[in-house]
């Protein structure tokens, strides 16, 4: 195996995590801001994976605003106005995970960027709320493909701007189908997986599977 020259890091509960919310969707969801939270990641998945099908695409923060109406919907939350958004703002506020600077200091001096879902008026408050913007050498969006991850044209972005041959490149995701996806494409992949999930069976394993950002060391 080639030892990897660059990192790419998927953003959204892989540096971040998106359930971080839980807790104002909490006081705002009458205690059922666990339940709001997961569906909505849950939807907001499958409207990227749906949209990239349909070639009807939103970007992601519309998706996400979607996504959000149709859990509080199958919730049957009062959630409208004020509320809704700042759930929605939320998405520009979530915590790193506590390993999250560490693991990019030690990979240093290598690049290391974010590919993401988002969009970079998303992406970019986010990096900045979190600190991170100093361990961090870019973001990319997949705005810049026109289709959503896992697409080859997405992880194409990153080599593109890295100027790598694709094996140089390692890629790490929380996501197991991104992984997978990055995999099948053929990056390094890394697949953080903290829930201790069975593999996706839909493509190749990822090279690396661990339980923290942590463990990601070559």
């Amino acid at each position: 195996m080639t030892i990897p020259s660059a990192f790419v890091f998927d953003a959204y509960g892989t540096l971040f995590d998106v359930h971080s919310i839980a807790a104002r969707a909490n006081a705002l969801a009458n205690e059922r801001g666990a339940a709001l939270s997961q569906l909505w990641r849950t939807k907001q998945l499958e409207y990227t994976w749906l949209q990239s099908l349909m070639g009807q695409r939103d970007d992601f923060a519309g998706v996400t605003a979607l996504a959000l109406d149709y859990a509080i919907a199958a919730l049957g939350l009062p959630l409208d106005g004020a509320a809704r958004q700042s759930l929605l703002d939320a998405y520009r506020e979530l915590s790193p995970f506590a390993d999250a600077r560490a693991t990019l200091e030690r990979l240093a001096p290598r690049p290391r960027w974010i590919l993401s879902n988002g969009t970079r008026a998303m992406l970019d408050p986010l990096v900045a709320h979190a600190g991170l913007g100093d361990v961090l050498d870019g973001t990319l969006s997949v705005d810049e493909a026109g289709i959503y991850k896992p697409s080859p044209r997405v992880y194409q972005l990153a080599v593109d701007r890295l100027g790598l041959p694709i094996e140089r490149i390692g890629f790490v995701s929380s996501n197991g189908w991104d992984a997978v996806g990055a995999k099948a494409f053929g990056f390094t992949t890394w697949w953080i997986n903290r829930g201790g999930l069975p593999m996706d069976r839909h493509g190749p394993e990822p090279d690396f599977v661990v339980g923290s950002l942590a463990e990601v060391a070559i």
